[in-house]
């Protein structure tokens, strides 16, 4: 765990963030539920719990440039453990979608970049070509060929397919996207 670094005070950062998750900051009595009860927090910089003090504080940058946020999965186990119904999950979402907004540095690329490939993928799809979405990370984190046993194993058991499937209704899909980009 890093030590927090102090910089300049967004106050209206708690807001924004409370707006764009629907969660409530201020029922978080920092109990570490949700920092218990995460699969990542070893490997994260500050605490699931931390960063929503930083956010309270009004550390905008701070939080911004964690790797915490893109280190959470989604996997809702904090948002589940949390005795105040807080959803943490949606707050890190909240987060990641106002770093990129910002253009803040992403402090895990990799990650970022597997975000996208998956966007991508269920984008032109309407749901996920795994093999697909593979191969766009390794080009694009230029890592060709680590994991090509794993790779190749998966093929193996039909794990992974060769084409991708696609939906019938692509006009429902696209519909999404714009929705969510507010078009």
């Amino acid at each position: 765990m890093e030590s927090i670094t102090y910089g300049h005070v967004a106050p209206d950062f708690v807001d924004q963030v409370e707006m764009m998750s629907h969660a409530n900051l201020s029922r978080c009595f920092h109990c570490l539920a949700c920092s218990a009860g995460c699969p990542f927090c070893e490997d994260m910089d500050y605490l699931p719990n931390v960063i929503i003090r930083m956010v309270q504080f009004g550390m905008k940058e701070a939080v911004l440039k964690s790797s915490t946020i893109w280190l959470c999965v989604g996997c809702n186990t904090c948002s589940m453990e949390c005795p105040n119904s807080v959803d943490m999950a949606a707050v890190m979402d909240s987060l990641r979608q106002i770093a990129v907004g910002e253009g803040i540095q992403i402090a895990e690329t990799g990650i970022y970049s597997f975000h996208n490939a998956v966007v991508d993928s269920i984008s032109r799809y309407g749901r996920t070509h795994k093999l697909e979405i593979m191969m766009r990370y390794k080009i694009c984190e230029k890592e060709f060929f680590t994991d090509i046993d794993l790779g190749l194993k998966m093929l193996s058991k039909r794990k992974l397919d060769l084409l991708p499937s696609r939906v019938k209704d692509k006009k429902a899909i696209k519909s999404l996207f714009e929705m969510a980009e507010g078009k």
